[in-house]
């Protein structure tokens, strides 16, 4: 017998990402983006254990970090009961940006049931593009392949505007020069954040932002997890693998894994039953970050539901016990 999936299940996920966060955001600014990172994933994974759900990690980031935490791919979380869900977990996106106490790190998490999210294990690395609702009709598969120009230009006329206005999200890295220049040389101008893809499609979703599309390769783990959120927010998202080294492309091929196959945001995540949580780490344009006084913390999160389309921010206080011990009240 198949359990209901209850609405409340996002309610219950937001608890989860402000675990994370409440304890992420006393790393803010320390310069250690791994200790921070290790500690923040048990204090998720410590969270996702008072759900009842039968959870699984459908991919973790073992694969892009080179290091093991309590949420890599195919570790179980949450009490065992309840319904057997698929997770996906970011606790700290942007952990260098925490370091450098840099806006915009977010604890974030997605659910749907099991079998509802794409698990290309061992694969790391994914190519991408995000769209609003309103450019969504204009995201064809074509533009996985085609010159960064055209797609733009196809987004602009959706969103009637110029070129010109576009703004472009896209992560600074080396790999990513030449896909820059091609923006650049469109006429659009180009948001480069060292981390943060997870925000950046959220930046490109969400109506109160000013970005317009999310461009380039960033991490599998990442991509599903923006996918809820895209998905519940009625945007659209393209992905194909894009292994970023001899090893990783060398693990895919071994695996049978399909490296042409582009994938729409449907594919990435199926089904209606999902759901998405972030919460804020350090103050950035989508959420407020935690702030701590005395024996008090607060925090901002959203929570989204893709069958109503219900997009909640939730402000909360929190009591914490004692310092090293920030738990959700």
């Amino acid at each position: 017998m198949v359990k209901k999936i209850s609405p409340n299940l996002g309610l219950d996920l937001v608890r989860v990402t402000e675990a994370a966060a409440l304890t992420a955001g006393r790393w803010m600014g320390l310069g250690n983006p791994d200790e921070a990172n290790h500690w923040t994933s048990v204090a998720m994974a410590n969270a996702f254990n008072t759900l009842a759900i039968d959870g699984h990690i459908v991919i973790g980031e073992e694969g892009k970090l080179g290091v093991h935490t309590p949420l890599d791919s195919g570790k179980r979380v949450g009490m065992g009961t309840g319904t057997a869900m698929d997770v996906v977990a970011d606790p700290i996106d942007g952990a260098h940006l925490l370091a450098l106490g840099h806006a915009d790190a977010i604890a974030v998490a997605g659910l749907a049931p099991r079998g509802s999210m794409w698990k290309p294990y061992p694969a790391v690395y994914m190519d991408k593009i995000v769209v609003d609702k309103t450019a969504a009709p204009a995201l064809v598969p074509e533009c996985m392949d085609a010159p960064a120009a055209w797609t733009l230009a196809l987004v602009a006329r959706a969103k009637n505007k110029a070129v010109r206005d576009l703004i472009v999200f896209v992560l600074d890295r080396p790999r990513h020069k030449d896909l820059i220049e091609e923006i650049r040389a469109a006429g659009a101008r180009v948001m480069s954040r060292l981390e943060g893809d997870i925000a950046g499609a959220l930046m490109v979703v969400l109506e109160d932002v000013n970005v317009d599309i999310l461009m380039g390769i960033g991490g599998i783990s990442e991509g599903v997890i923006a996918a809820c959120a895209i998905k519940s927010l009625g945007g659209a998202m393209l992905g194909r693998l894009s292994p970023q080294s001899e090893g990783e492309a060398n693990e895919v091929k071994a695996s049978g894994l399909d490296v042409h196959k582009i994938l729409t945001c449907d594919e990435l995540v199926k089904g209606d039953d999902v759901f998405f949580a972030a919460t804020g780490i350090t103050d950035g344009v989508i959420l407020s970050g935690v702030r701590y006084e005395g024996d008090r913390a607060q925090t901002e999160s959203m929570v989204l539901r893709r069958r109503t389309g219900t997009k909640r921010l939730i402000h909360a206080e929190h009591l914490i016990e004692s310092p090293g011990e920030d738990e959700i009240g």
